[in-house]
């Protein structure tokens, strides 16, 4: 059954749902969302931004599975799973189920057994970009049976949706081994460049850089890895786990997977710590210079270490 979409239902409310919702609502599309933190410290920003936005907040996920011809889930990677199992109870015949979560092919094929197994249309979805630039336009992998009869409904809704493979765990595939390279670049531009900066030799090493690898930025890039993952380091953990899984799970070590994201958590920790200074504020990961964010890890070491 090709079921129309006129209401669309966001699992996940955070940065990624909400540039979704802001887009999709321009096209006058009904949009309803939950997200775990309405109960929470969070409750009042997201309502705030519902409101802005007329984004209908609902009470849980089987409640906005029951109103949605399209379910798009955009929760951390270790959610994945048991966000989908949360909405089954409110999925009806034919209900489009997006998961453009950063999970393993194996987490992607568990979650299309529940969504379809209820009835649900599960399409996998692999974002292969920053959201944030690109916005509702950001390239987007789609992947399984239903991939190419969702695919002309999402670009139709302004999406830029191409599909992967009519096969499960492709896209993601696509999605998590790429992970391991972008992640693990900023993970190691954040642990060179600080380690330069505290030996006084980063304008050598950046100069280097720029001689081996002249088409690439390295003091612009540097600053944006330094606010992307001081923002955003939590997930882009749990994504590196799941891009650790996946290498995992074809026999490989994920060894570069691994340490990435101890790097990113470990920059989640410094940033709720407040190291980087209070979330929320307008200053808070928005350092043009990478260094003032490097020079704060420094002096917190040399702290410890007295």
């Amino acid at each position: 059954m090709d079921r129309d979409i006129r209401t669309i239902g966001l699992i996940g409310y955070g940065e990624v749902a909400r540039i979704l919702a802001e887009d999709l609502r321009a096209r006058k599309i009904a949009i309803f969302a939950h997200d775990i933190k309405q109960a929470g410290p969070s409750k009042a920003e997201l309502a705030e931004h519902a409101a802005r936005f007329g984004v209908e907040l609902v009470a849980d996920h089987a409640a906005l599975a029951a109103r949605s011809d399209l379910i798009i889930s955009a929760v951390t990677a270790s959610q994945s799973v048991s966000a989908a199992r949360a909405a089954v109870p409110g999925i009806g015949a034919g209900t489009w189920f997006l998961d453009f979560n950063s999970a393993s092919p194996k987490a992607k094929i568990e979650t299309a057994e529940l969504v379809n197994g209820v009835g649900g249309r599960f399409v996998e979805g692999a974002v292969m970009t920053s959201v944030p630039p690109t916005r509702i336009q950001v390239p987007l992998l789609l992947g399984g049976p239903d991939a190419a009869a969702l695919e002309p409904r999402l670009n139709a809704l302004g999406f830029a949706a191409t599909v992967a493979s009519d096969q499960l765990g492709v896209a993601s595939a696509t999605k998590m081994c790429r992970s391991v390279m972008i992640k693990g670049l900023e993970a190691m531009v954040i642990e060179s460049f600080t380690a330069a900066r505290a030996y006084g030799v980063e304008d050598q090493v950046i100069a280097s850089l720029v001689e081996t690898f002249p088409g690439m930025e390295w003091e612009k890039l540097g600053s944006y890895f330094f606010q992307r993952v001081i923002q955003h380091g939590r997930r882009r953990a749990e994504e590196m786990r799941e891009s650790a899984r996946t290498v995992s799970e074809m026999g490989l070590a994920p060894l570069s997977a691994a340490g990435t994201a101890e790097r990113q958590a470990q920059m989640a920790d410094l940033a709720d710590q407040g190291l980087f200074g209070q979330r929320g504020t307008p200053g808070f990961a928005k350092s043009c210079d990478w260094r003032t964010e490097a020079d704060r890890i420094i002096a917190m070491l040399k702290d410890q270490a007295q």
